[in-house]
């Protein structure tokens, strides 16, 4: 059975677990969710491997890469992923990738950006079930009243999130009004690739 190296990384708003398998990222999730044995079932199952303990050179190349998110210094990723879920999930998780950094947008705006406007909740409960935060930024949903709503990671650290990437996006606005070099975009798109599974546990 092929294997999905995991290790947990110390992220300033709580802890997460990332997986990867064949050099792509299969998991970025919350240690503390409450979906945590269902969602590692899940991932196992879909993708017929089991967890080893691994800090591998793919794993420390994200991580990197989420140092440079949390320091303000990286507002796009360039880490390629493996997504496990139904055709409609991968359709919502593709398009929460094209949400910018800095910007929100409400439950009913994702359902009708993937023209399906009368499926609020399912895009709700696919976006509940993404296992990439942060680098699938569903934290950048939020209800149509501007309430946060839920969050895998909790109310606090979605917070936390949309705050940090205010500051870094104003920052980037007055450096490109003043001239000065910012990061530059990334070229290198996610690998998609998807999972069908009939079940949902997540």
């Amino acid at each position: 059975m092929e294997k999905i190296k995991i290790a947990r990384y110390d992220s300033p708003v709580g802890e997460l677990v990332l997986g990867s398998f064949n050099r792509k990222l299969c998991i970025c999730d919350w240690v503390l969710s409450s979906h945590r044995t269902a969602t590692d079932l899940h991932i196992c199952r879909c993708l017929n491997a089991a967890y080893e303990e691994d800090k591998s050179e793919f794993i420390q190349h994200t991580i990197s890469q989420l140092d440079e998110y949390f320091t303000g210094r990286r507002t796009q990723f360039s880490i390629p992923i493996q997504l496990a879920g139904s055709d409609f999930q991968c359709r919502v998780w593709s398009e929460l990738m094209k949400i910018p950094y800095g910007v929100t947008i409400s439950y009913s705006e994702l359902a009708r950006r993937i023209e399906n406007p009368k499926a609020v909740r399912a895009v709700a409960s696919a976006v509940a079930a993404n296992v990439m935060s942060i680098i699938v930024p569903c934290h950048r949903v939020i209800g149509s009243n501007n309430s946060l709503t839920g969050y895998r990671g909790g109310l606090e650290a979605k917070q936390e999130l949309l705050a940090l990437e205010a500051r870094t996006g104003s920052l980037h606005q007055n450096q490109v009004a003043a001239g000065l070099p910012t990061q530059a975009p990334c070229l290198e798109l996610p690998l998609l690739q998807t999972c069908e599974s009939d079940s949902n546990p997540l």
